[in-house]
């Protein structure tokens, strides 16, 4: 079974959190959730606390499959692009080969890392020119060899089919929208 962690910081979008934990879940990958505030609880953009099932200072990625990050500007994205630890982590799951995967603002953090050079890439419109060095597709999701970015809020579900589908199979992906009337 996939591992997936999706860090979280105050000011997420939350459909693009809640949305993909749940479909993920529902096509059987292991996700956790990961504050990266210094509390368990986390605040969305809308003004949902959520309890997080982890705090990242207190936590080991090393068995990630993906690592994941929810958009959000309120601050959501700018927090997680703050936290050092995890702008590490990103960059060196990345150059060992691991998926990561952001929507809405949130890619910005792999323009500003410097991953997205010479990779096709989506974001929220707006933010393409923090895309440094990618192709922007302005798709609702785009997948570029182990980089998965998706456009934004109303793009959620087919974002969260998609790291489904990269992480098990198209049958699976397929089978979880069916359930949920997606499809």
């Amino acid at each position: 079974m996939a591992k997936v962690y999706q860090f979280m910081g105050n000011g997420f979008e939350d459909i693009e959190a809640v949305a993909v934990v749940d479909i993920l879940r529902r096509g059987g990958i292991d996700i956790k959730t990961v504050s990266v505030t210094g509390s368990e609880y986390v605040q969305t953009a809308h003004g949902m606390t959520l309890k997080t099932d982890m705090m990242f200072e207190e936590s080991d990625f090393s068995d990630a499959d993906l690592l994941m990050l929810p958009g959000g500007m309120a601050p959501g994205a700018a927090s997680l692009n703050e936290h050092e630890g995890l702008t590490s982590l990103i960059v060196e799951h990345y150059n060992r080969g691991g998926k990561i995967a952001a929507i809405c603002a949130a890619p910005f953090i792999f323009g500003r890392l410097g991953l997205l050079r010479g990779k096709r890439a989506t974001c929220y419109p707006g933010f393409e020119t923090y895309l440094e060095g990618a192709e922007y597709t302005a798709a609702p999701v785009t997948v570029d060899g182990n980089i998965i970015t998706g456009k934004g809020p109303g793009a959620t579900l087919i974002y969260a089919l998609e790291i489904l589908r990269q992480l098990t199979d198209a049958t699976n992906a397929d089978k979880v929208a069916k359930a949920m009337c997606y499809i």
